[in-house]
């Protein structure tokens, strides 16, 4: 434990003065947007949750997330998303239908984060935001649609239980330790996208006809 907080803490040194400077910003914005593309909806009602209650108060551009209105919306929603996650084949649908929602809302969340640094600062916020949602949406669609594969229930049942439990955690070690985050998200990233490599190779061998069958024979 001690010697991973002090390589974390070395990596920090390294970091350039305004990198560090806004690194609890950098960690917030790419937690609400890798969250996103997990639990959209999970992500905003707990965070306006928590800045309702005082807990953790929010960046002035996120605090709409508190709004009754706002709690109330994201809290049905996610009452819809867990359902619909837990049953095979009906979570790919909801996948791919959340496909128009993850991915802007990703990009929409890290920009609000750096809402009071410039026009040039929130875009760049946003890009990158839209970018971590959709490597995000797009692993989690995938691994889903090949857990769903299995003929048993269960696994599909873990993997749910596992994606709820882990936007929680995800939000508390951003904030706790925002270095530690980055370093997760950027191993994450790199396996998420090696992952839907993997998964676009296995689907192309899937769709590919087979040798010997393309024509008629002479």
């Amino acid at each position: 434990m001690d010697e991973s907080a002090s390589w974390i803490g070395a990596l920090h040194t390294l970091l350039p003065a305004p990198v560090a400077t806004h690194l609890p910003d950098l960690a917030l914005a790419g937690a609400l947007a890798w969250g996103a593309g997990l639990r959209l909806y999970l992500v905003v009602f707990l965070l306006g949750l928590l800045g309702r209650l005082g807990v953790w108060p929010l960046p002035e551009h996120l605090e709409l997330l508190e709004h009754p209105l706002v709690l109330g919306a994201a809290g049905f929603m996610t009452a819809v998303e867990l359902f619909a996650d837990k049953l095979p084949w009906l979570d790919s649908v909801w996948d791919a239908l959340n496909t128009f929602v993850r991915i802007p809302a990703g990009a929409a969340l890290a920009a609000a984060v750096f809402g009071d640094s410039g026009a040039a600062a929130t875009l760049a916020a946003a890009l990158l935001g839209g970018t971590v949602a959709a490597a995000t949406h797009f692993a989690k669609s995938g691994a889903r649609a090949a857990v769903n594969t299995s003929p048993e229930p269960f696994s599909n049942l873990a993997v749910s239980l596992g994606e709820d439990a882990l936007v929680p955690a995800g939000i508390w070690l951003a904030v706790a330790h925002p270095m530690a985050f980055l370093v997760v998200l950027l191993l994450f990233l790199v396996a998420a996208v090696l992952l839907v490599r993997w998964l676009l190779r296995g689907l192309r061998r899937l769709l590919a006809p087979r040798a010997g069958t393309a024509g008629p024979r002479a």
